[in-house]
């Protein structure tokens, strides 16, 4: 059965989604919310050996039995070795080429696979299946002697191999005796041989990882669990923008048959604090540098301080929602999704998201380009809109569809944003500016308090005037709108817990929405619960609840935005940008000291 135990190679370009049998079922081309040419995690069960299952890239061994998959160490490059029942075993390595070359990054839309005998005299076939719109359409296939091309409208892509091109096509089984390879990326003549080319593509890929990992800054603890999460946050990165998707995929359900199936293929303001503190907190800070360039593009082009909840990787703004009826769904559960109606949304949170990444840049001495009062003065307006809207109704950070309160979450991150303001006006010196965003934020915090606060529960409610509860609550002490200390945000901390804590995950909230009762738990939320109780002082539970999240990662150590509570199974798209900056923020919070050790 098709599942989320997968591996995710890219180079900042492109991501390819390899299940443990090495074939590669998800890759959008030519950027991550292109077309997917290979789709098959989303046609039904995936692709099963020797059926007419299109989009996928198999190397398939016959008669396999068993699978062992693994990175190598500290890199992007995914192995998975393979072994039949006699006991012949062959071994295939994937990646995205990444390396500096003629002064530049060399980051071509190209997947580069090689695959080499282990043990014994192994039978393989190799089946590429490429697709286009959706599954709708197969390419046009013609060959040359050591290549075949796949064209479809506006794009070609060749396959350079020096495997035997007539079995290619014909899908035919022959005895794998040497090492092959295969380069599959822009229909372009290959200049060099081909097993140098792949090999010295692979050996290149390793030492950039390698030296890219061993510049962060990490954890005494957890250091694995947090380099795998880094370095899949860094795949997630549009490195041309600057623009960090939410995730590589579409439409994996949130739980199964429940039609909450969106397309994250884009980038939500809302990650933009968590995204840029774990980069901070990493050191990665040219990443973060281009993260928020991106940020400030969108800045600079928001008429009137007004922000959508969620822009394309190239700063689009119209990303309409469609169904796709040419494929079937993840395991057969429809829909599929294209775009995001989310972008039409109002969703007030995402004033204070944004401002709480960008005074990053105001403080941090370390970034090429300084921001001046210009750029203050932009986020300004930005500050100016979250001061309009933080007693409106919007559709809040869970995106309701159908219905609008006036968030607690949404006023929240409205007050954070008027009071990072202030404080980035005292670091640039503009007293006035500082007293006026003081104020400003100082009336929010009041109103927060009077009309949030639901004295019969003894606790902040989700929304103004209300009786529900809801896990955004929780950052009121992440973003100091409350010490920990706080009577009200313990006794708040207490409710959320009674009533969204299903063992050691927090639901968003627990009351029907659009689309019924929520019935898996949102990762991001129990990193959030963690973060909350190490806060108050009960770290050692937090540890605990730690150590329970990352036992639900897959076996490659990736999340998904979803976790079967009852199963530890993993539902929702992936890998989900907002779990791995959980690992990581998680990690550095609870992790001792390296001076408590060493």
């Amino acid at each position: 059965m098709t599942s989320l135990d997968l591996g995710v190679v890219g180079n900042g370009t492109y991501g390819s989604l390899i299940d443990k049998w090495a074939r590669i079922v998800w890759c959008c081309l030519p950027r991550f919310d292109g077309d997917p040419v290979f789709y098959s995690l989303l046609n039904g069960n995936g692709a099963e050996e020797g059926d007419g299952a299109r989009g996928y890239w198999g190397i398939e061994l016959e008669g396999a039995t068993s699978t062992r998959q693994y990175y190598r160490h500290n890199t992007a490059i995914l192995v998975t070795e393979v072994t039949d029942r006699d006991g012949n075993t062959i071994e295939i390595t994937d990646f995205a080429p990444r390396f500096t070359r003629r002064e530049r990054m060399f980051q071509p839309m190209t997947m580069v696979r090689r695959v080499r005998p282990v043990e014994g005299t192994p039978r393989i076939r190799v089946r590429i299946r490429p697709g286009f719109s959706y599954g709708a359409e197969e390419p046009t296939v013609t060959r040359g002697s050591n290549h075949l091309r796949y064209v479809h409208s506006g794009l070609a892509l060749r396959l350079t191999t020096n495997a035997p091109v007539t079995y290619l096509l014909a899908e035919t089984a022959f005895n794998l005796t040497s090492p092959m390879s295969f380069i599959l990326g822009p229909d372009e003549t290959l200049i060099g041989g081909i097993e140098e080319t792949a090999r010295q593509f692979e050996e290149r890929t390793e030492d950039y990882w390698r030296k890219w990992v061993r510049r962060l800054a990490l954890p005494l603890e957890w250091q694995q669990a947090v380099i795998r999460a880094a370095i899949t946050l860094k795949l997630c990165c549009y490195e041309e923008t600057g623009a960090i998707v939410a995730a590589l995929t579409t439409s994996i359900p949130e739980a199964a048959n429940t039609q909450r199936n969106w397309d994250y293929r884009f980038c939500w303001l809302r990650d933009a604090f968590f995204v840029v503190r774990a980069l901070n907190s990493l050191a990665e800070v040219e990443t973060m540098e281009n993260y928020l360039r991106y940020l400030g593009n969108i800045v600079g082009t928001a008429r009137d301080g007004h922000l959508q909840p969620v822009y394309g990787i190239g700063l689009e703004t119209h990303l309409t929602e469609s169904l796709v009826d040419t494929l079937k769904g993840y395991r057969g559960m429809g829909p599929v999704r294209r775009g995001n109606q989310a972008y039409e949304h109002f969703q007030h949170d995402v004033y204070g998201n944004v401002i709480l990444a960008a005074a990053q840049s105001f403080f941090d001495e370390r970034l090429l380009q300084q921001p001046v009062k210009a750029d203050f003065e932009r986020y300004e307006k930005v500050g100016e809109r979250a001061y309009a809207m933080h007693k409106q109704p919007d559709a809040g950070m869970w995106e309701l569809r159908t219905r609008a309160h006036v968030h607690t979450s949404s006023s929240l991150m409205c007050w954070a944003a008027c009071d990072r303001l202030a404080r980035i006006a005292v670091h640039l010196g503009l007293q006035e500016r500082s007293r006026h965003w003081r104020r400003l934020a100082d009336e929010v915090h009041e109103t927060i308090c009077k009309l949030a606060w639901n004295e019969e529960m003894g606790a902040f409610a989700e929304s103004f005037e209300g009786s529900g509860l809801d896990a955004g609550l929780l950052l009121m002490t992440e973003v100091n709108f409350l010490k920990p200390s706080d009577p009200r945000f313990q006794s708040t901390l207490a409710a959320v817990e009674k009533a969204l804590l299903r063992g050691s995950h927090m639901f968003r909230y627990a009351t029907e929405d659009d689309f019924g009762m929520p019935r898996n738990a949102f990762n991001i939320c129990t990193f959030w619960y963690i973060d909350a109780l190490a806060r108050v002082g009960r770290t050692d539970e937090a540890r605990d609840i730690f150590e329970s999240i990352l036992a639900c990662r897959n076996s490659l150590g990736l999340l998904s935005e979803d976790t079967d509570p009852a199963t530890g199974e993993l539902w929702g798209n992936f890998p989900q940008t907002y779990s791995l900056v959980g690992i990581i923020n998680a990690a550095m919070r609870l992790s001792r000291k390296w001076e408590e050790q060493i």
